[in-house]
């Protein structure tokens, strides 16, 4: 056998080496998925045979603990929602903002100074953001609401939902400035030559070719939302409210898991098991954010295509 042959060879043997290492790795992921999909749904079935679906995901009232206890997830759902679209609205902009600041009108210099500055933000422990809102964000906000004529909670929605934004503005910014960057720059240089500005340039082609990629860091921050608990402890209350108005207190989805199961209650008792069905819920509702998104991505990206053409 040749020397050529028998390189041929090893490459194919590492070659397929490989490719099982990527099959094997594809494999674990989604069997743990599905580890972590039944590992909830046993459970959430075992509380759903002690206590009404419907009530669980219509009722109004989660009184988990007392004589007639009541599990009505809504109020949970909700301030869950509203703490998070709290901070996404803080977030979005700012990460955005600063992402299309450092990809296109900072200087290399100046961007190597930012950008280490804001992901250090990222390192930042959440019980230090906690301590953050509740002792520096929720004071402010109760005055400001005072000097305006409203009535404010120190353990308010908005004072988490905003310390929550800051949380999360680094994982928007870094990743949309490294889609920002990924733009071909001749597709900039064409459009400046067709007579755009550059904020023109920015608006109707960079932000349109890296949308896709924006949309994603976006996800990736509201995930981060929906899972934070600290925050919320310190900063929004532990109390299931129903309630629209961001200056009352409230509560996610995740604070209340935690609550009950730190609580004195047996496991199989259907306080302990309604962690597990909030967590199957979450699940769920995270799956279909997660298929919306995917379905916004694919739908720029064909768009972009055919504009490319």
């Amino acid at each position: 056998m040749s020397t050529f042959e028998t390189r041929n060879k090893k490459r194919e043997l590492i070659e397929k080496l490989i490719k099982s290492a990527l099959i094997i790795a594809s494999v674990i992921s989604i069997l743990t998925t599905f580890g972590i999909l039944f590992s909830i749904l046993f459970e959430a079935i075992e509380f759903f045979q002690m206590r009404s679906f419907w009530y669980f995901i219509t009722g109004m009232e989660w009184s988990p603990g007392v004589e007639g206890s009541k599990f009505g997830a809504v109020p949970i759902f909700a301030g869950t929602f509203v703490i998070t679209i709290i901070a996404l609205c803080v977030a979005i902009p700012v990460g955005l903002g600063s992402a299309i600041y450092m990809s296109e009108y900072a200087s290399s210099t100046t961007r190597d100074y930012i950008k280490p500055i804001l992901e250090v933000l990222a390192g930042i422990p959440t019980v230090v953001y906690g301590f953050f809102a509740a002792i520096t964000v929720a004071p402010l906000i109760v005055k400001a609401a005072d000097a305006v004529g409203l009535e404010a909670t120190f353990n308010s929605a908005l004072a988490s939902g905003v310390v929550m934004g800051i949380m999360i503005i680094p994982v928007i910014s870094s990743l949309s400035d490294d889609v920002i960057r990924s733009v071909p720059d001749s597709q900039r240089k064409a459009a400046l030559g067709l007579g755009l500005t550059q904020g023109e340039t920015i608006r109707d082609i960079v932000i349109p070719s890296a949308l896709p990629g924006i949309i994603s860091a976006s996800l990736l921050g509201l995930s981060k939302a929906l899972g934070e608990t600290m925050i919320v402890v310190m900063a929004a209350g532990l109390r299931p409210n129903l309630s629209w108005n961001p200056l009352e207190d409230m509560t996610t989805v995740t604070v209340t898991i935690v609550n009950s199961l730190v609580g004195d209650f047996e496991f199989d008792s259907p306080e302990t098991l309604s962690a597990f069905a909030l967590g199957l819920v979450l699940f769920v509702v995270t799956l279909i954010l997660n298929i919306i998104s995917l379905s916004l991505i694919r739908k720029f990206k064909e768009k972009y295509k055919v504009n490319t053409l």
